[in-house]
């Protein structure tokens, strides 16, 4: 070994000892109510996005995501799951979403850039955000539903959006799904219910 090369051996070591103390140490602000530093939240935005698109290239895009039937499931599951967080034309803020951190994209904003992606993150979440894995209760045919209505749900207003989801549109409709652990739950839970049991 080089004189050079030990001087970069002991200046990495020196750096991953630096590091390891300082998590050690407990010091950093892991509350929700403050923001990542910049440089740990652009890390955590990489490491995101490259796992999500690496872990999406297995999937198989159906190819009846139009399905009027399909939109129409989508619309009750999303309205009775997911509004307390990602809100809806006719919902623009939730008692749980403030303190959510990192925030939660509003989708009626957002469209969804890539089917593959959004259908593996409700099947299998995102680990220390609020997006739970829906896999273990939703079946795959649910969770196309759901990523068949987001596709749609940017071009809704609030009339379009109560036609699919019913009068009552505030994440508060009952639905039925299979539970993959062999239960069959009556009502389902509301999107805010749903958040804290998370």
């Amino acid at each position: 070994m080089t004189y050079r090369s030990g001087l970069v051996m002991a200046a990495l070591t020196l750096g991953l000892a630096g590091l390891l103390g300082f998590a050690y140490s407990g010091v950093y602000p892991i509350g929700a109510d403050v923001p990542h530093w910049k440089p740990v939240e652009a890390a955590i935005t990489v490491f995101r996005d490259r796992a999500i698109r690496s872990h999406a290239k297995g999937v198989t895009v159906p190819k009846n995501l139009e399905g009027p039937e399909l939109i129409a499931m989508g619309a009750e599951h999303y309205n009775a799951m997911c509004v307390g967080c990602h809100l809806s034309p006719v919902q623009t803020d939730s008692e749980i979403r403030p303190g959510l951190y990192p925030q939660p994209p509003a989708l009626s904003a957002n469209p969804i850039r890539d089917p593959a992606e959004a259908f593996w993150v409700i099947k299998h979440g995102i680990k220390l955000t609020a997006m739970p894995a829906w896999g273990p209760t939703h079946d795959d045919e649910e969770i196309w539903a759901m990523v068949a209505f987001l596709r749609k749900l940017p071009t809704l207003d609030a009339a379009a959006y109560r036609s699919l989801t019913g009068p009552d549109s505030e994440g508060e409709s009952d639905h039925e799904h299979s539970d993959k652990a062999g239960n069959t739950p009556g009502a389902h839970e509301t999107a805010t219910e749903h958040a804290h049991s998370h």
